[in-house]
């Protein structure tokens, strides 16, 4: 059974940081690329950042320089580090492996004073 939970949400006050964590079970993590989702309340789910097989990262636009996406195949995990979060940033956060069209069921980050 081939599995990813996410972990590592909670609630933050603003310029605070977390580490999320993405786990794939059931298969090898070195063989696929890794992305990052969320969604905010009321909106539709939005990439958020990627990490390839050989740890090319890429971010949307507005997240460059404040979060940092990273993996270590010797746990089967991709981390997504977020930084000086606001609270625009407060959502549900997925990591995604579209090469096996599998999704996690997401871990809340809330960001509020």
């Amino acid at each position: 059974h081939v599995e990813l939970v996410e972990s590592g949400g909670g609630m933050v006050q603003p310029g605070g940081s977390l580490r999320l964590s993405c786990t794939l079970s059931g298969t090898i993590c070195d063989r696929y690329n890794i992305h990052w989702y969320r969604q905010a309340p009321e909106n539709s789910r939005g990439w958020v950042a990627e990490i390839t097989r050989d740890r090319t990262t890429r971010y949307m636009d507005s997240v460059v320089g404040l979060f940092a996406v990273s993996r270590d195949n010797t746990k089967n995990t991709a981390y997504l580090q977020i930084n000086s979060l606001r609270p625009e940033d407060t959502a549900v956060y997925y990591c995604n492996v579209p090469a096996l069209s599998l999704w996690g069921k997401g871990t809340l980050v809330t960001v509020s004073a």
